[in-house]
């Protein structure tokens, strides 16, 4: 195949930013909410054609595509330390948000994650399942621009709900120099008729091309649903990638160049 092809069960970077080293303090001691629900997203790789992944899944498109930049300096620090800054540039409306892996998202102290500005859920990668904090907020037109043009710094973008993760439970403030921008990525998003998962399909400028895919399930039933999804993936004949983990490095890299 000319061009690299990966499908994941609504992924993204995560396969291996779920292993990455994250201070142990990062969830604040804090004792396990009585209102904790726990959701996983099933996240798969696949490796095929997407065309020929839409046809087998009999995909529609749900929206226009959107535009996505990822954040890194040149030694890819912040991929190394589970941390994860992502641009969804949409018209009208663009969301600059902070993916931290490896979280204990039952022990987070309250405030972290505040109400409407973030998540903390589990990915199940293979058999394993890890938390994940998200926090996001919006970007004007003019601050999207001159962050994508170099003119306004990473750090300077930022929510205080996003400095004050990295600074008091990840310990990842101030940000390394040399941060800058990686993409652009042309994302569309799919779904699938009477199906309940989703499905990514991602272009970056070198041509090469990653498609995800994703059901999110009570992490009780994680394992079941997971097995079931296999089984449905074989079925209609889509390839799942022997290494589950090397999408995100691969990704980031390429877009280096």
């Amino acid at each position: 195949m000319k061009n690299q092809c990966v499908a994941t069960l609504f992924v993204s970077l995560w396969s291996s930013l779920a292993v990455a080293a994250i201070a142990p303090e990062a969830v604040g001691g804090a004792q396990p909410s009585a209102s904790f629900v726990s959701q996983t997203e099933i996240q798969i790789s696949l490796c095929m054609e997407p065309e020929q992944i839409v046809r087998a899944l009999h995909l529609h498109p749900r929206r226009a595509a959107v535009e996505v930049w990822l954040f890194d300096d040149a030694a890819l620090t912040l991929f190394d330390r589970g941390l994860r800054f992502r641009l969804r540039v949409e018209e009208g409306a663009s969301e600059l948000t902070l993916k931290v892996a490896n979280q204990e998202c039952a022990h987070l102290s309250p405030g972290l994650v505040p109400p409407g500005e973030g998540k903390c859920e589990y990915d199940m990668h293979g058999t394993t399942i890890v938390g994940a904090v998200s926090l996001t907020h919006s970007v004007g037109p003019s601050a999207e621009r001159d962050l994508l043009a170099g003119q306004l710094q990473l750090t300077e973008a930022l929510s205080a709900a996003q400095i004050r993760y990295l600074r008091d439970v990840v310990r990842a403030w101030p940000l390394p120099v040399g941060i800058r921008a990686l993409g652009p990525q042309r994302v569309v998003s799919y779904d699938s008729e009477g199906k309940s998962y989703s499905v990514d399909v991602s272009q970056i400028p070198s041509g090469d091309t990653y498609v995800e895919i994703s059901r999110k399930v009570p992490t009780t039933d994680a394992e079941r649903v997971r097995n079931a999804l296999l089984d449905e993936l074989t079925l209609r004949g889509v390839d799942i990638c022997r290494d589950q983990s090397a999408q995100a490095i691969d990704k980031l890299r390429r877009l280096q160049r």
